[in-house]
């Protein structure tokens, strides 16, 4: 972990966590990549004190029957300019009766070392590394399930890792997931041959971004939103974009385009809206800045045959950074949708 992210070491890798109370982190191994030596950070949320060797202890004061008669874990994926800092989701997963734990991925927030060009990958299979660490930490209990939920590109990289290792996974949850490049496939498919020429560079040199800071004014304390996060990790302007790394996005959003297969069931939450746009508008704080929210809807149908889009009025990119009433709808239909495809057997 970064210098930033390390503390006191309690017990089995595991230390107090920048979150505070209840939550606890300890660093992944990653075998190195291009760029030379990785790690990632699993985060856990463990409010009984810090986890044991097995992990943190099912939750014993749910307040609502989450599936699987032998409990659940939750593995949470961040997504672009991210890292986990959302402790009310961890702790709703937790008042379901799960544990809950959170991966930042390597380069990303708790992860990032000095030098490091943040966010960078050249291909999202390598991300496979985290959750072979991560699931080896959490263990996977005979009838145990496992629930992985993934936000934005994050979304992107939970379904194509599904993809890739199915039965692993008892469901997906995706927060408004990077399914496809915001313009259009076509798009995407014109500017890869670009993008492509621009990964061969011997040394990584970013392309010219355009963000002009409007998401981080609807979610930031320090501007318009409601939230505190680290500016390091979460930055008001999004990393400097890699050609690499935009290339293994591509890839990804190639993938899913030619459908994935996924067999267990997929909810997808969703703004109802996208305000997209070069100027700033009131509209961004109750609607998807970042994303096409309906090529994102029509996209998703191509991860599997079981897949049930939820689109939510007033909506952020991250559903659950929305405002209050906003966000508490999108639990409850997270915990109406595990009744009906993830029950108990």
């Amino acid at each position: 972990m970064s210098d930033r992210a390390r503390g006191e070491r309690i017990g089995d890798g595991w230390t107090p966590d920048v979150l505070g109370e209840g939550f606890f982190a300890r660093a992944l191994p990653v075998p190195d990549d291009s760029l030379g030596k990785a790690e990632a950070t699993l985060v856990a949320y463990s409010p009984g004190g810090p986890p044991g060797p097995d992990g943190p202890p099912d939750s014993s004061s749910a307040v609502d029957a989450g599936p699987g008669r032998d409990g659940f874990d939750v593995l949470y994926v961040h997504g672009w300019s991210d890292y986990f800092f959302q402790r009310h989701v961890a702790e709703y997963w937790h008042r379901l009766g799960g544990r809950f734990f959170a991966v930042d991925l390597r380069r990303y927030g708790r992860s990032l070392r000095p030098g490091d060009i943040p966010g960078y990958v050249t291909d999202l299979t390598l991300y496979d590394a985290e959750f072979d660490a991560a699931l080896e930490v959490i263990g996977r209990r005979r009838g145990r399930r496992l629930i992985v939920m993934g936000h934005s590109t994050g979304g992107l990289t939970a379904a194509l890792w599904a993809h890739r290792h199915p039965g692993v996974a008892s469901a997906l949850v995706l927060n408004s997931p990077w399914l496809e490049f915001q313009a259009s496939a076509a798009v995407r498919k014109a500017i890869t041959p670009l993008v492509t020429l621009g990964a061969r560079r011997r040394t990584p040199r970013p392309i010219p971004q355009i963000d002009f800071g409007f998401y981080s004014r609807s979610t930031s304390a320090e501007f318009d939103g409601e939230w505190t996060y680290d500016p390091h990790w979460r930055p008001e302007r999004a990393f400097p974009i890699q050609p690499a790394w935009l290339g293994a996005i591509f890839a990804g959003h190639r993938r899913v385009s030619e459908g994935l297969g996924v067999t267990v069931p997929v909810l997808v939450l969703l703004s109802a809206r996208s305000a997209l746009g070069a100027r700033w508008s009131d509209d961004m704080m109750h609607a998807d800045s970042v994303l096409n929210v309906d090529l994102v809807a029509r996209r998703s149908m191509s991860i599997g045959p079981v897949v049930t889009v939820v689109r939510l009025p007033g909506a952020l990119h991250d559903v659950f950074l929305s405002e209050r009433t906003v966000r508490d709808r999108a639990a409850a239909e997270i915990t109406r949708w595990l009744r009906a495809y993830v029950p108990d057997d």
